[in-house]
């Protein structure tokens, strides 16, 4: 049962630092990976251990991209992917094949993301790696989720929420918890995703994993404010998350969270001052070149405008340009937010027929990762 809380788990690791990097904490501050990271890989490369050379490479890689340092996070996976190659080594192959299918994710290139994480959970089979295996498997559910095809993820996200618990992963535990919430709040099942993020909160700092944990309060709040309309405490708790997000200096999880914040405020009718968190995120979320972020915090800009008094053939135009690029990305959930939000301001129909009221539904979304999510069998972890 998914709300089930099970015995102490270890320690949170971090799998993705592994050679020279074995050691750090996956509490360590990304500045302080890269860093490390970028001097470990030279000394690998003067060294010619091609191995070693990708799994620092893959380091390096992931601080960029949770730095949003997009570019350079797109060249380290690929030279930490060519170095695996060289050195035949399956396993190396499938971690890099990994992050670049979670950058890719971040990016808004779904079916890129797909076709590279499905490649990196055969590699990592191949290779006899569970654990990349399951991360990519991770990442698969992760990216149906986001997408909003519930139906086809929610097993898998069950399934890896089972093997992560058996293995005592903490780290994937509280992801698979996180997802699960996730979708229990998007379809309106409050109680049953509060518990979910408490439980969540609750593994991650037994765990000690502070990221897992800021992600876990930025759930509570935002069930908390939703339901209850509990403003101070949904408030209180992203203080708390973005706390941990400096400490580790966790770019998107901050932007995130400050667009959490202008949700809890635009929901108790303090319009202008989510405004100013929307603009913030919305800035930050294209610093990085994060594209659903960026979407979903001008969604919320545009709503907050609409209520002091913008006028309603603005609004409306934004919505479908709004609505038309996230229907092109492929997000069914931020797609059906912008109906909403349509809905909610009067402002319907929206230009192009594209609108609540125009009988039309717009383009059909792609359900790119269908086959990979068949295909993905977590028996093989076993």
């Amino acid at each position: 049962m998914a709300g089930q809380v099970t015995e102490r788990p270890a320690r949170a690791s971090a799998p993705e630092y592994q050679g020279a990097l074995g050691s750090l904490s996956v509490n360590a501050s990304l500045p302080e990976v890269l860093a490390r990271g970028v001097e470990e890989l030279r000394a690998a490369e003067e060294a010619g251990d091609l191995r070693e050379a990708a799994r620092c490479g893959l380091a390096v890689a992931e601080a960029c991209r949770r730095l949003g340092r997009i570019e350079e996070a797109d060249l380290a996976w690929k030279t930490s992917y060519r170095a695996a190659r060289s050195a035949g080594h399956e396993g190396a192959m499938a971690w890099a094949l990994w992050s670049g299918g979670t950058l890719a994710r971040q990016r808004g290139a779904l079916r890129l993301a797909y076709r590279l994480l499905g490649l990196a959970a055969e590699a990592g089979e191949r290779g006899g790696d569970v654990v990349v295996r399951g991360y990519s498997l991770a990442g698969l559910a992760e990216t149906g989720r986001i997408q909003g095809d519930y139906e086809a993820v929610g097993r898998l996200h069950e399934q890896l929420l089972t093997e992560a618990r058996r293995r005592g992963e903490a780290r994937h535990t509280v992801w698979a918890l996180e997802g699960i919430a996730q979708m229990h709040r998007n379809t309106g099942r409050y109680d049953e995703a509060l518990a979910l993020f408490e439980e969540a909160a609750e593994t991650a700092s037994r765990a000690e994993d502070r990221r897992g944990w800021a992600w876990a309060l930025r759930g509570i709040a935002d069930v908390v404010s939703v339901r209850d309309g509990d403003v101070e405490r949904a408030l209180s708790l992203l203080s708390q998350a973005e706390e941990a997000c400096r400490e580790i200096e966790l770019a998107g999880a901050l932007a995130y969270n400050h667009k959490m914040r202008g949700n809890v405020l635009y929901r108790a009718g303090r319009y202008q001052q989510a405004r100013e968190l929307y603009a913030r995120a919305l800035e930050e979320f294209r610093e990085m070149e994060e594209p659903r972020g960026t979407a979903l915090s001008r969604l919320g800009l545009v709503k907050a405008e609409a209520r002091l008094g913008r006028e309603a053939s603005h609004t409306a135009a934004e919505l479908a340009e709004l609505r038309t690029l996230l229907n092109h990305i492929g997000l069914r959930h931020a797609r059906d937010m912008v109906d909403k939000a349509v809905a909610e301001l009067g402002v319907g129909p929206l230009p192009d027929g594209t609108g609540a009221g125009s009988g039309q539904t717009g383009p059909v979304l792609p359900t790119v990762g269908a086959e990979a999510l068949r295909k993905a069998d977590v028996e093989g972890l076993r």
